[in-house]
Parts: structure tokens; C-alpha cells; sequence
């Protein structure tokens, strides 16, 4: 424990020019006489810790006792610090990992580029939970991480609707997308094969001894990309009729499916005399069209199913008959 913190110690003043002692001990969490007991430890280590006296005083290395990473430019140094996604490195059990990881580099950066974590910062943060949405840690993430990380097998139990599987995968890759944590594995045995799996399904997971060899060939990005094109596809099985105006197509792509919208206005015909469009667009049932096409109000005209119209023009029809009324209750 006190190697560690001794350690950690030397990589802090490495990476500041002077730090007092009460800023050491708030970083290493321990008291001020301890850390004057560490620099103490250092000295006689033969590491050169400086001690300024005085009430601007503190401990500063000295003699350029540095690693320095002499060939990374501005822009890489920024970039490095850009890579590390604090929440989703904490869920899944790395921010200590990360965060010496961060100090290490700091410490070995020359000067000049000190200041590239705050500069970073300060410029860029991804927020990946959802709106309106309070995240949850799946409980199995750290074991699934841990497992991806080390190429090593899991046994997991998989919960699919009102039914559970058993499974051992290869574990090759997390995403986080929106908030929500999945798994990008390869199933062994007969059912060979990558697959995509929620996080927060697995009812159990048991990391094993033994490790496999991955596919040099994968690549999660375009995997994951290859999948959730296809997902979204599946789930649009119903097919409705919709004339828009200009104002509908630009309001379109948020108010439904962003693929199904692109496709639909990408087959759509000339605009009519008075610019409205005809489009056909892939839904996932009447029922989920009703919802998001009432979204774009006078922007949009169902001209089929018959039932999705009637569905409409019955919601227009009280929409109406309430702001008819003159007493406003």
C-alpha cells in the first residue's frame, strides 16, 4: 500500500510544478505528517523531492527527474485524454485503472503540454445516459468487462422475454448506447456465431479459466453499426401512406424512425402543386405509427390504411370540437 501511494506521489509532482502539502494529502488521502514522512522516504530513496519552507512553501522535484513522451504533438496529447468516458469507465469497474492510467501520462508529458487534460475538458464531455431517464449499473457489468478485457469465456444465463438461456460466449466487445450497456459476443459450440446481448438480461455470468483467440477480422464499430441497422429494420413489419408538407419532410426524421424516414423520402415522388409529398413509410405497427404521425399535427396527411385515417381524422375531429368551445374549461 505505502509503495503505491509513494509512488503515486512522485508521478504527482511530476506532473505539477510544486505541489503544498496539504494538496498532497488531499490527493493521497492520508495526513499532511504522512506526507511529510513520504518525501522524507523519497529523499533517502534517492529521489530528489525539494521541500520549500515558508507559507507559499511545498514539495517540487528537481534536476528534470522525468519521463517525458517527447513525440506526442498537441492534439495527440488532447486526443489521449478525450478517449477515457468517465461514467461508462466507472461502471464498469476501470475509473482507478484509468485514473493512474491519467496520472502516468500526465507526469511523463513534457511542460508544454501540461495542460492538455483541462484544455480537453473543457472543450468536449459525452453524456451518454438518455433524457428523462435515471441510469442503472447493470450488477454483471464489471465480471463482463473484466472477461472482454482478459479474452476469457463466460457461462451466462440469458433472460429472453418469459424464458431463460444458457450460453457460453466469447465476450469481444461492450457498447453503450443511450444509457443502456450491451455485449457483442461470439456463442460457442453448434450455435457459432456473434450475437448482441443487453446487459441487464444476463440473470448470471461466471467468468472461466480459459481464454479464447479472437477473430483478427472483427471490427466492433461496424459490427454494432451492421446490427442496429438491421434491428431497426425488424421491428418496422407495417406499412402506412402519409402525405407531407415541406414542413412535415424536414419535421419527418424526428418524429419517426430516422432510417425509415430516409428511405421513405429517399422512394418519395415529385412534390404535388401545392409541395406536398407522398411517401410510403415503414412502421412498426398502426398503433406506434398513430402515436409518433399525431406528433407532426397539420403537417401530415394519412391517406392509408383506411383505419390508421379514420383514426386521425376522428382525433382531428375533437381536437376541433375542443377549441371551438368559448368557455375555455
Amino acid at each position: 500500500m505505502r509503495a503505491a501511494r509513494l509512488i503515486k506521489m512522485v508521478l504527482l509532482l511530476q506532473s505539477r510544478p510544486a505541489m503544498t502539502a496539504a494538496e498532497l494529502a488531499r490527493e493521497l488521502e492520508v495526513s499532511e505528517r504522512t506526507v511529510t514522512r513520504d518525501a522524507q522516504a523519497l529523499s533517502e530513496a534517492g529521489v530528489p523531492v525539494y521541500a520549500d519552507r515558508g507559507r507559499a512553501g511545498g514539495y517540487r522535484l528537481v534536476g528534470g527527474y522525468r519521463t517525458r513522451l517527447t513525440g506526442l504533438a498537441r492534439s495527440e496529447a488532447e486526443a489521449l485524454f478525450l478517449s477515457g468516458v468517465p461514467g461508462a469507465l466507472r461502471e464498469m469497474g476501470l475509473e482507478d485503472a484509468a485514473s493512474a492510467a491519467r496520472l502516468k501520462v500526465s507526469a511523463a508529458l513534457l511542460p508544454s503540454l501540461r495542460d492538455a487534460p483541462d484544455s480537453a475538458a473543457q472543450r468536449f464531455h459525452l453524456d451518454a445516459p438518455a433524457w428523462f431517464r435515471e441510469p442503472e449499473t447493470p450488477a454483471r457489468l464489471p465480471v463482463v468487462a473484466e472477461a472482454v478485457w482478459d479474452d476469457r469465456r463466460i457461462d451466462a444465463v440469458y433472460r429472453r422475454g418469459e424464458d431463460t438461456v444458457e450460453r457460453r460466449l466469447e465476450p469481444y466487445g461492450l457498447v453503450l448506447k443511450a444509457g443502456v450497456w450491451y455485449l457483442c459476443a461470439r456463442v460457442a459450440g453448434p450455435r457459432a456465431g456473434f450475437r448482441t446481448y443487453r446487459i441487464d438480461r444476463f440473470e448470471s455470468v461466471a467468468a472461466l479459466d480459459e481464454r479464447f483467440d479472437r477473430d483478427p477480422d472483427f471490427d466492433l464499430p461496424g459490427f454494432w453499426a451492421d446490427q442496429a441497422e438491421r434491428f431497426a429494420r425488424s421491428i418496422l413489419r407495417a406499412e402506412v401512406v402519409v402525405r407531407l408538407s415541406p414542413d412535415g419532410v424536414r419535421r419527418l426524421p424526428y418524429a419517426v424512425d430516422p432510417l425509415a424516414a430516409r428511405d421513405a423520402l429517399d422512394d418519395a415522388g415529385a412534390p404535388d402543386a401545392e409541395g406536398w409529398v407522398t411517401v410510403r413509410l415503414a412502421v412498426e405497427s398502426e398503433e406506434v405509427a398513430h402515436s409518433q404521425l399525431t406528433a407532426l399535427g397539420p403537417e401530415a396527411e394519412v391517406l392509408a390504411p383506411a383505419s390508421l385515417r379514420e383514426r386521425c381524422a376522428a382525433d382531428a375531429a375533437r381536437l376541433a370540437a375542443l377549441y371551438r368551445r368559448t368557455d375555455g374549461g
